[in-house]
């Protein structure tokens, strides 16, 4: 049996919690004061380290609820008329979600106690584009030949190294993945 269902009070703490959390350390850095994080969701400290008994517990939060957006923002585009611009389009999110989301990652990392979620995360990033790559190859959009591993270390190359989102969108666009 599952942990038990929060109550609805509690969950809009949560939640609060992690929006407010997610803000503060886009803003200020991951070492940012967690009193701040308590005062920007409006709960008091003990609310906070009551649902996230440690920073580490707040931070890997914070990048589970960012990967599960990219991957749900991946599902919807399945949807989309053009195979090739829903993979474009998720491509452009996955490589916004590796420059912004950076140091958040490597603060969760950083001990290596989050082998086995760091694991699953990438496990769901893989699964997301792979169904996008797909139905992108179902549609003849792209090249029959592209392996999903080889088009996620290209874009996570681009976001490493581009200069800017201008410059890493230009060399995403140089990517020619019709033939």
């Amino acid at each position: 049996m599952g942990p038990r269902p929060r109550r609805a009070d509690a969950q809009r703490n949560y939640d609060r919690l992690l929006a407010a959390a997610a803000r503060v350390f886009a803003e200020r850095g991951t070492d940012a004061p967690l009193d701040d994080v308590a005062r920007r969701a409006e709960v008091g400290n003990a609310t906070m380290y009551r649902h996230f008994p440690t920073r580490t517990d707040l931070l890997v939060a914070v990048y589970a609820d960012e990967v599960s957006q990219l991957c749900a923002g991946g599902q919807a585009l399945l949807a989309a008329e053009s195979p090739a611009e829903a993979l474009h389009e998720w491509l452009r999110l996955f490589m916004d979600h590796i420059t912004s989301k950076r140091d958040l990652a490597l603060a969760v990392t950083d001990d290596g106690s989050a082998t086995a979620l760091v694991a699953e995360w990438h496990a769901s990033m893989l699964t997301t584009a792979s169904a996008l790559l797909d139905a992108a190859k179902r549609a003849g959009a792209v090249r029959a030949d592209l392996d999903v591993r080889d088009l996620l270390t290209l874009v996570r190359g681009i976001a490493l190294a581009a200069a800017d989102r201008t410059q890493a969108d230009r060399l995403l666009a140089l990517i020619d993945w019709s033939r």
